[in-house]
């Protein structure tokens, strides 16, 4: 679980294994992550797009980029919180996922609110 602020954004990530609609015997592994993005400063944002980079157990790295989040581009006032559930495949059993959400301001200032990164692993994998 990650928890990064940046200029008043709060985005918590919480991720876990879905081992219902995972294949291990066919290298596909899926994870689904819960994302919480919390306005906790004092300026109306809005969150514009998104830029994922994963990395899966053997270093290979995938960018992902795009408007919203599930299709939404919500707008949070102080104190809101915006909360949605999204899934990542990998072709390995463990791997790594960060970016950033590029915001505006009411007033018109654009900014990164970074995501720090979190690990996605099948549970007892790693020691």
């Amino acid at each position: 679980m990650t928890n990064t602020l940046t200029r008043g954004v709060r985005v918590i990530v919480a991720p876990r294994y879905v081992p219902e609609q995972s294949e291990p015997s066919r290298s596909h592994y899926l994870f689904s992550y819960q994302v919480t993005i919390r306005n906790d400063g004092d300026e109306t944002v809005q969150l514009l797009s998104r830029h994922w980079i994963i990395t899966n157990g053997e270093g290979k790295t995938e960018e992902v980029r795009g408007p919203g989040v599930i299709g939404f581009q919500p707008k949070l006032e102080p104190g809101e919180q915006f909360q949605y559930t999204s899934g990542c495949p990998l072709t390995t059993p463990v791997g790594t996922m960060h970016g950033s959400y590029q915001m505006v301001t009411d007033g018109g200032d654009n900014f990164d609110a970074l995501i720090e990164p979190f690990r996605l692993a099948v549970p007892r994998v790693l020691n």
